[in-house]
């Protein structure tokens, strides 16, 4: 008699969803490794009502004391926050390593840990000699900040009953694990379940807790993306390990801005905010070079001063070079284009090189003005007036395009000593002091720099 026949089993990306009939590696939809997970049959139930936590009541009688934010003592990260740590909110901060999280959470929660509120430090990659050994160096021992090194989820929370503290930092989520769920520590259905454990316990606690998390080799936060959704906040730390500047960038914010933007300066004795750090950004130099034009970039509310640099040269090779540090390539390759164009720029045989000064990353189009200037200037060996700044998006067709926050960048500029701005047709008059063009193609900013 021929066998029954069993059905196959599925399996089930817990990244995207995406199903398939036998387990592999690698996600056929989102190639994202390890997420493939068994799932059984759905079983359908009916759901009946059951008793609730809180009865439901007016909106308007609900009340915001409880979710009032508390400044967490460092005026950079409160102003990427929206004000300060939420009691029961959850913070992820991802970075790469080395970029400087550990010694930011622990300047947090050594200020957090001031008069009657307690912190918990929590690290799962290093010894609490370790920790003790940075705290000292940055001056963050406080009696009021306990220090445990755990890996397990059930220690982590028994911790947190013990000691009851008003701010917890985890570090870094992906080290801690539990027996209640397989795999190994770091795996997604590990990191999953830790959150859940972490966020549910802060909740009920209404304690501010931090998570810190591991990054890809393409800058985005490791584990199930499910994380990013579960948590209320989620911070980025960016910077060049080799450089003193740090950038914490919100990409998500339940509570305040999700565009906003903290400065900071790693130095042996810690981390520290720069609340004006536009001068970072520019070149000092006592006679202009050619190559080398100011923008203003908008970081959220924040208005900062950036240097684009640009240098062509000739090659005779079949396929010239095409590099970039600080900007996104495929803008820089399409303003090359709009100048080739034009003929303002021969890139067809010329090897191109752009780059930001000070390790800062521009994202946002309104350097493309800039890009164009300091790529003609190259070129051209002219260079811009060392007082002049340019902003503007470049269109495929050669137009200049209005940005956003214009008053706030000319402001910005003419308190920064700037004398000249080129910006985009009905941009509106400029602060006083401050000369301002308006042009509305990439070939009539071009003409103006010839007259100057």
């Amino acid at each position: 008699m021929a066998k029954p026949r069993t059905a196959a089993p599925s399996y089930r990306c817990a990244e995207c969803g995406w199903t398939a009939t036998k387990w592999q590696g690698r996600c056929g939809e989102c190639q994202a490794w390890g997420t493939l997970e068994q799932a059984g049959a759905p079983r359908l139930r009916e759901v009946t009502a059951g008793p609730v936590t809180s009865p439901a009541v007016p909106i308007g009688e609900v009340s915001v004391v409880t979710a009032a934010a508390i400044p967490s003592g460092v005026d950079e990260l409160d102003r990427v926050l929206g004000g300060g740590l939420v009691p029961g909110s959850v913070v992820l901060l991802a970075g790469e390593p080395g970029v400087g999280k550990s010694t930011l959470l622990l300047e947090v929660a050594a200020r957090h840990a001031t008069g009657q509120r307690r912190a918990l430090y929590v690290t799962g990659e290093e010894s609490a000699a370790q920790v003790r050994i940075r705290a000292e160096r940055i001056g963050s021992v406080s009696p009021d900040l306990f220090l445990a090194a755990e890996t397990d989820l059930a220690a982590v929370l028994g911790h947190v009953e013990a000691v009851g503290p008003g701010l917890l930092v985890v570090d870094s989520v992906q080290t801690i694990g539990t027996i209640d769920a397989d795999g190994a520590p770091g795996g997604v259905t590990q990191v999953k379940e830790v959150a859940a454990a972490l966020i549910r316990t802060a909740k009920a606690r209404d304690m501010a807790t931090i998570l810190v998390g591991h990054v890809t080799k393409d800058g985005s936060v490791a584990g199930p993306r499910t994380l990013e959704h579960l948590v209320d906040v989620v911070l980025h730390v960016e910077g060049d390990r080799h450089g003193r500047l740090r950038m914490v960038r919100a990409l998500k914010n339940r509570y305040g801005p999700a565009d906003e933007v903290g400065c900071f300066e790693l130095a042996e004795d810690g981390i520290w905010g720069m609340p004006d750090p536009s001068g970072l950004f520019l070149t000092a130099r006592q006679h202009p070079a050619p190559g080398s034009c100011v923008t203003v970039t908008l970081e959220g509310t924040r208005p900062l001063l950036a240097e684009v640099q640009a240098l062509v040269v000739a090659t005779s090779a079949p396929s010239p070079r095409r590099q970039t540090s600080g900007l996104d390539s495929s803008r820089v390759a399409m303003v090359s284009a709009v100048l080739d164009k034009h003929g303002l720029l021969a890139s067809a045989r010329s090897d191109t090189y752009v780059a930001t000064v000070g390790g800062v990353r521009i994202t946002e189009p309104s350097a493309d003005l800039a890009i164009a200037l300091a790529l003609g200037s190259s070129h051209s060996e002219a260079p811009v007036h060392p007082r002049l700044i340019a902003f503007g998006e470049v269109g495929l067709s050669g137009e200049i395009r209005r940005v956003s926050g214009t008053a706030r960048r000319l402001s910005e500029a003419a308190r920064m000593g700037f004398t000249h701005a080129l910006v985009p047709a009905d941009s509106g008059p400029g602060p006083d002091g401050l000369v301002v063009r308006e042009v509305r193609l990439v070939s009539d900013a071009f003409d103006l720099l010839r007259q100057r």
